[in-house]
């Protein structure tokens, strides 16, 4: 009965290669967007992760995500070391300024600054250049994509100079970096240089970066510095979701993404359930002669459901194809840096295709239950 199900599928191939398409369509649309929307997503809060050698962020009790982060005064600095539990505190400024070409031209830019002693939260890969070299007076480190974004299609060059607050800014290293949510270049220089590369404040310090004692959780040192200091600690793991929810709750990302991802749900389901449906409703002579000659309801349905799974796991395997196919393509152009096929869209996606094939089988599945073996014999 398999068989006689599989050639009946196959036998209408334009109707197989309808079904084949609007799964395929969905897959690709489901999850070419679900994948997009969790890259951007991350970015958004890619610079915490890129911190990988603290992990306590400190920073002002009001703070709703990374870019929104009023500068703590010196002082809190030193509060935060003598926190019990604390192993040892570094300043972090992060900050966005303009940067003036040797051409004239003006770029925005992300700018860090770094603990002069530690470098903590530097990039961990150069591509050219060594962290060393930031010693060296107006030092700066870009990352690879913020190279290409300021001077586009020119070869790696160290020692090229421009200008950040009206003071000269030297580029001795190029590094890896995860892309930030608005693209822009990142650069990475002392904490002391980094005071003359911003428009003068009075305070300066955007982040303290800490790390715990042996034997204490960061979430308990969190705890103690949040009691003795008022400020507001987390760990890595919770500014970084604290950033992501920020955007998801205050932003259209989520409507617009949910949008397209619902139209794929629905347009794939809408082309597949006609399309079955058709189907099923052209081949009632032949469900009706098989009922005829004694094959139970419960055998016919196995028959439409091996029909439907067939149609979801080629259908599926081309579109998730077609989805890898496109990222791979894209991987090298520098705007979609870090937008990849993701597991859990490839899991999710699988998912929802799995529930169309289900309601598209179940409305199939109606017509052939109540049919009259007798339908065979009407002229």
């Amino acid at each position: 009965m398999n068989w006689i199900a599989l050639r009946m599928l196959m036998g209408d191939r334009a109707k197989y290669f309808g079904l084949i398409f609007g799964v395929s369509f969905a897959t690709l649309l489901m999850t070419q967007q679900v994948s997009i929307f969790m890259g951007i997503l991350t970015r958004t809060a890619s610079q915490v992760l890129d911190v990988r050698d603290a992990e306590i962020w400190v920073m002002d009790n009001k703070v709703r995500f990374i870019d929104e982060a009023p500068a703590l005064p010196d002082t809190d600095l030193y509060r935060v070391r003598g926190v019990p539990g604390v192993e040892w505190a570094v300043r972090l400024y992060k900050g966005q300024v303009t940067a003036r070409l040797a051409d004239g031209n003006f770029r925005a830019v992300v700018l860090f600054g770094l603990d002069d002693s530690t470098f903590v939260g530097a990039p961990q890969e150069m591509i050219l250049g060594s962290l060393a070299d930031l010693r060296r007076p107006d030092a700066v480190i870009i990352d690879k994509s913020g190279y290409e974004y300021m001077w586009p299609g020119q070869p790696y060059q160290l020692g090229r100079e421009f200008e950040l607050n009206d003071r000269r800014a030297v580029l001795v290293g190029i590094c890896k970096a995860s892309p930030p949510f608005t693209t822009l270049p990142i650069l990475y220089t002392r904490y002391s240089s980094a005071s003359g590369f911003v428009p003068r404040e009075r305070n300066m310090m955007k982040f303290i970066l800490a790390h715990p004692e042996a034997g204490l959780t960061d979430a308990e040192v969190c705890r103690r510095i949040e009691e003795r200091t008022g400020l507001m600690a987390l760990t890595q793991r919770e500014f970084f979701w604290k950033t992501i929810n920020y955007f998801l709750g205050s932003t259209g990302i989520p409507v617009n993404f949910g949008i397209t991802i619902a139209l794929g749900f629905v347009v794939g389901a809408a082309i597949t359930g006609q399309t079955f449906y058709l189907f099923t409703i052209e081949n009632l002579k032949q469900f009706g002669a098989l009922k005829a000659m004694g094959v139970s309801n419960a055998r016919l349905i196995g028959m439409i459901l091996l029909q439907a799974v067939i149609v979801g796991l080629v259908g599926y395997g081309i579109g998730i194809g077609l989805t890898a196919a496109f990222f791979e393509s894209t991987s090298g152009i520098t705007h979609l840096a870090g937008l990849a096929m993701t597991p859990l869209a490839f899991g999710g996606v699988g998912a929802a295709v799995m529930i169309i094939i289900v309601i598209t089988s179940l409305l199939s599945i109606r017509k052939v239950l109540v049919l009259e073996p007798a339908v065979v014999f009407r002229g």
